[in-house]
């Protein structure tokens, strides 16, 4: 479990961010910029997040992307950031654009109709209530329930979801709190490495996530950038750091933030004590 090498990794990409006229900051959403939440749809980010991403992206020296599970348009309230950063939703089968322009991956016959027999056999069961239907994808939630029933739905739904998934070749992945059927076409590693590939080799870029559906993208900005757990707990991981949220995860982003405008320590504390928002 690293954690005097996260401190020497972190400081010295900090570094990278405020030497370069140019960086990316990836970030997943939930369980990275938001704690859990059994209701979704109240699933904020972490205090004092948003202004300082809001400000990161005013300076105008990083692109700040979101690359996460949820479809693209459900982050845009959440987030609460206008105008918004791009979204890579649906772990990258979406792009949204800041002026709201929208792309989707296409979808093949046989995938639209394995989703669609996936969803009957969810609403024939009474599991529409756990659901989460999204471009290309349909995800069965757990998190909430006690651990018995939640190991139940589970087994069940693995069950009646692998020979749906098979007969169109989609993917059956388990993330924290839930299972998700979906195009595997796309992940999350597929949207670091175009947006990398898009920004340019000797660019900063780091990418932060929570779940074991981000190890893909810690994977693909490995060997280029700055990886970066960010959970309560540490686990078994490809990232090359670890950040506990909020407090590790708010004094990182406060730093990039620090790097982008060549601002002083002593001057961002006083601008957040006195200022409120940045």
């Amino acid at each position: 479990m690293p954690i005097a090498a996260d401190q020497i990794e972190l400081k010295q990409f900090i570094r990278k961010v405020a030497e370069s006229e140019r960086s990316a900051l990836l970030l997943d959403y939930d369980g990275t910029l938001a704690p859990f939440s059994v209701d979704r749809q109240k699933a904020l980010p972490y205090p004092g997040i948003v202004p300082v991403i809001q400000e990161i992206m005013a300076s105008g020296r990083t692109r700040v992307v979101i690359v996460t599970g949820r479809s693209a348009h459900e982050v845009v309230p959440l987030l609460g950031i206008y105008p918004h950063p791009v979204i890579w939703g649906t772990h990258g089968l979406e792009q949204l654009q800041p002026d709201g322009t929208y792309e989707m991956s296409p979808l093949g016959e046989d995938a639209s109709n394995a989703l669609t027999d996936a969803d009957r056999w969810l609403s024939a069961r009474g599991f529409q209530s756990f659901a989460e239907h999204k471009p290309g994808s349909i995800a069965v939630h757990w998190r909430g329930l006690a651990e018995s029933r939640a190991l139940e739905l589970r087994q069940e739904v693995l069950r009646g979801w692998f020979p749906i998934a098979q007969q169109a070749l989609l993917a059956v992945s388990e993330f924290d709190g839930g299972v998700e059927m979906r195009v595997p076409d796309l992940d999350k590693g597929d949207a670091v490495r175009a947006i990398a590939t898009e920004m340019g080799h000797e660019i900063p870029i780091a990418y932060l996530g929570d779940d074991t559906t981000d190890e893909r993208a810690f994977d693909a900005v490995a060997n280029r950038g700055l990886s970066v757990l960010v959970r309560p707990e540490w686990r078994k991981t490809s990232a090359q750091a670890w950040l506990r949220p909020p407090e590790e995860l708010l004094d990182f982003l406060t730093g990039w933030m620090d790097a982008c405008y060549n601002r002083p320590p002593q001057i961002r504390r006083r601008m957040l004590t006195h200022e409120g928002a940045l």
